[in-house]
């Protein structure tokens, strides 16, 4: 099996087209089996690794922090930070954070350049190769919400303190490159319009969720990511295990996210459900692995950059890895779209 990789933006960068996702590290996984995903992964050609402020998740004031802790310690036990590419992410507005920053986690300058150098301690690093605001400051239709309800009391830190912030950022050299997380087409557009007005950084990337249960990306954003060069790194890719079938009839496997942790619901409705039993279905009928269907689907959208995977156990790392060298057959594929056609976006 052969990694690809795609070219990050108009940055320069080739990233392979799995990036490992790293949520996990510091509550369902040890740092020694942090270290050991980080190893596996780069000898399977994955040189992009992706994290956040915030990380774990469910995130928690005892472990704030702890997960670009342990990307930091294995950057020093193996001196070869030059072979990875970094991404990480500024966290923004929040009612329940308050443990961050004396609870000051607006998109401010003060708020991003403190950010920043905090990860970068903990990173042990000197730059990010790829900086992300986490999601916006304004109230939008993010984390779950498919429309937009307008907010005339919102006032928000403006994108533009925001990007500026992140320009000096880029010209003292301590972020190489830009992106956006949980971002919608208005707001890709000013971060487009104010880094052409301004001559700043252009953003390279957005992520956002992705996968057979919300393809809502391709609604507004794909069009941005073909003509502007701005492709998409796919998180949730299996919506959080969901796609594997091992929920399905109320299973709840010892040790599972969905079992350990009962806030994330955004996967486990009925109709959600439904669809889910429909392509683990699919799946079955063609012989194919359904998590290793789901994400071979993901990984071969014409707007994608990388697809971000999250593993607890090294058999799940590498069986999803894997998925780069499956290429889905077109009856597979026309399953998957009357599937979609039937249930559209359950879990936006």
């Amino acid at each position: 099996m052969d990694m690809r990789y795609s070219p990050l933006g108009r940055t320069g960068l080739e990233v392979s087209r799995i990036c490992l996702g790293t949520m996990t590290w510091g509550e369902q996984n040890s740092e020694s089996e942090a270290h050991a995903q980080l190893d596996a992964a780069l000898a399977a050609g994955v040189n992009f690794i992706d994290t956040a402020e915030m990380y774990p998740v469910p995130p928690k004031a005892e472990t704030y922090g702890r997960t670009e802790e342990y990307i930091g310690s294995w950057f020093k036990a193996r001196a070869n930070r030059d072979r990875v590419i970094l991404a990480t992410k500024v966290m923004s507005r929040s009612d329940d954070l308050t443990y961050v920053r004396g609870g000051s986690t607006r998109l401010t300058r003060v708020n991003i350049e403190a950010a920043l150098d905090a990860s970068l301690r903990r990173l042990r690093t000197d730059y990010i190769d790829l900086y992300q605001l986490h999601w916006p400051d304004r109230r939008t239709n993010t984390f779950g919400k498919l429309g937009y309800v307008h907010d005339a009391a919102d006032a928000p830190v403006a994108i533009e303190e925001s990007l500026a912030a992140l320009a000096d950022l880029v010209k003292a050299g301590k972020v190489r490159h830009i992106g956006v997380s949980n971002e919608t087409p208005w707001g890709v557009a000013q971060f487009l319009r104010l880094a052409q007005d301004r001559d700043w950084p252009r953003i390279a990337s957005i992520q956002n969720p992705y996968s057979l249960l919300n393809r809502s990306f391709e609604v507004g954003l794909a069009e941005f990511a073909h003509r502007e060069d701005l492709g998409l790194l796919a998180y949730s890719p299996l919506g959080f295990g969901v796609l594997s079938g091992k929920y399905l009839d109320g299973a709840r496997p010892a040790g599972a996210r969905l079992t350990l942790f009962n806030r994330f619901r955004r996967y486990t409705g009925e109709i959600a459900q439904q669809a889910v039993r429909a392509y683990v279905d699919l799946a079955r009928r063609h012989g194919l692995d359904p998590a290793r269907m789901a994400l071979a689907y993901v990984n071969a959208r014409p707007f994608l950059t990388s697809t971000i995977i999250g593993a607890t156990t090294l058999q799940q790392l590498r069986d999803n890895i894997a998925s780069i060298g499956l290429t889905l057959s077109d009856e597979v594929i026309a399953g998957i779209e009357a599937i979609h056609a039937a249930h559209p976006n359950p879990c936006p």
